[in-house]
């Protein structure tokens, strides 16, 4: 049995909904459908960015912020041989929105959507609001395992929409942009199903982002560590959250395309399973994948005997803390750290830099405001020495300054810092170096 997924550009035309309801109906596994809300089309917006304006927009304008929104769903309805299979449904979300909370507003693409799509396939609609439990705006997994489980029970060929849940009160709350992968992967665990197929717009996880390195392959098996280290560095083919809910039950995500049926996609399987061999990659290379992310900052800070000062690093970090500002790496020395974090506004970092001298008196701090980070990811890498003597030979040829080098714990992951200026040709270097 199988739980489905379907991203927003899967849904953004009544061609491609036709299209995503032949491939559910091409294998009867297919039993259990979660949808995004429609994506762009051609001179359209994303509904959920429709939806945004509508919730912006003072009371009395929500109707007419609504109407492109409403327009939408009427010709998407229409295109699939539906037409008018919505219009309760519009009416009621007209005249709830109102005086609707901002989460309401941003559920109804997927609410909809998952309507009509259960309509199309003649399937029942199952509203996420009575199966995903938040506490507050927090996901409550035990609670949601439960509720699922129990609304779930002998249900088949069911939609349902993602991206949402509700709180112990009823109110719609929502995962953050991206959510519906989470549903998706809730839904699969909660039905124990055998794979969670995740349909989107390209063929796999790519070995780099084929923006800057145009030959990159897809990647036909991956693990859920590898995809975690790769999503944190900007690989977003899945929103990051998604593999917690399958990791728990072991359940293998297949990436496919709605669009191209030929693709083999990728498949991301539990990390043990994996180095045990029951999974094997064609291409035997230690490296996986490579991925990076611009734009981060670095305040380097130099102390004598800082490595005798008992709870330094606990006071730099808890200077970042009050701010709020995310910490991404901290290579260190004897009297030196470098703490590398999101780029924040001029104000806040100012501030970061005079309550770091107040708490822990260095001799320098410095700052340096244009680092990119990335990451080479692997399994391979443990078992293979050299990779990193590979990687800094690899950029001195190109003539790129390395900034910063990090090796994780778990060793399958390199962290190389150089220059936003040189993020591109550092990209191509590595990925010529280790064939990926």
């Amino acid at each position: 049995m199988k739980a489905v997924k379907f991203g927003g550009t899967s849904m953004s035309t009544a061609d491609s909904i036709l299209r995503v309801a032949k491939i559910i109906k091409q294998d009867r596994d297919r039993r259990f459908v979660v949808v995004s809300a429609p994506g762009k089309a051609e001179g359209e917006d994303k509904v959920t960015d429709a939806l945004v304006k509508v919730s912006e927009a003072c009371a009395c304008d929500r109707k007419a912020a609504f109407a492109p929104v409403r327009s939408r769903f009427e010709r998407l309805c229409e295109g699939v041989g539906l037409l008018g299979l919505l219009d309760g449904e519009l009416d009621a979300i007209e005249r709830n929105i109102v005086q609707a909370d901002y989460c309401y507003i941003l559920s109804r693409g997927e609410y909809l959507c998952a309507k009509l799509l259960a309509g199309v396939l003649n399937y029942s609609f199952i509203d996420a609001a009575e199966l995903i439990r938040f506490n507050g705006n927090s996901f409550d997994d035990e609670l949601t395992q439960d509720t699922c489980k129990v609304g779930l029970k002998g249900k088949l060929d069911v939609v349902i929409p993602g991206f949402y849940g509700s709180d112990e009160n009823g109110r719609i709350v929502t995962f953050s942009r991206g959510g519906s992968d989470v549903s998706g992967a809730i839904v699969a665990r909660a039905v124990d199903a055998d794979v969670y197929e995740n349909f989107t717009d390209v063929d796999g996880f790519m070995t780099c982002d084929p923006r800057f390195v145009p030959h990159a392959s897809v990647i036909d098996v991956l693990t859920y560590k590898e995809l975690r280290e790769l999503a944190y560095m900007g690989a977003n083919v899945l929103h990051p959250e998604s593999i917690f809910p399958v990791r728990k039950a072991n359940i293998p995500i297949h990436i496919l395309n709605t669009f191209n049926e030929n693709a083999i996609g990728t498949k991301i399987v539990p990390t043990e399973e994996f180095l045990s061999g029951k999974h094997v990659r064609k291409n035997n290379m230690p490296i996986t994948a490579i991925a990076g992310r611009q734009h981060f900052f670095s305040m380097h800070i130099d102390k004598s005997l800082m490595n005798s000062e008992v709870g330094i690093m606990r006071r730099v970090l808890s200077c970042f803390e009050r701010y709020g500002v995310s910490v991404e790496h901290i290579p260190s020395g004897i009297d030196s750290v470098t703490v590398v974090f999101s780029a924040v506004d001029s104000e806040t970092t100012n501030k970061l830099i005079e309550e770091v001298k107040m708490e822990v008196n260095p001799d320098h701090i410095s700052l340096t405001t244009d680092i990119s980070l990335i990451a080479i990811v692997g399994h391979g890498m443990k078992s293979r020495p050299g990779t990193a003597a590979r990687a800094i030979n690899r950029l001195s040829h190109a003539n790129i300054n390395l900034r910063m080098l990090d090796m994780g714990a778990s060793e399958i992951n390199l962290i190389l810092g150089v220059s936003d200026s040189d993020f591109e040709r550092a990209l191509k270097a590595l990925t010529g170096e280790f064939e990926v």
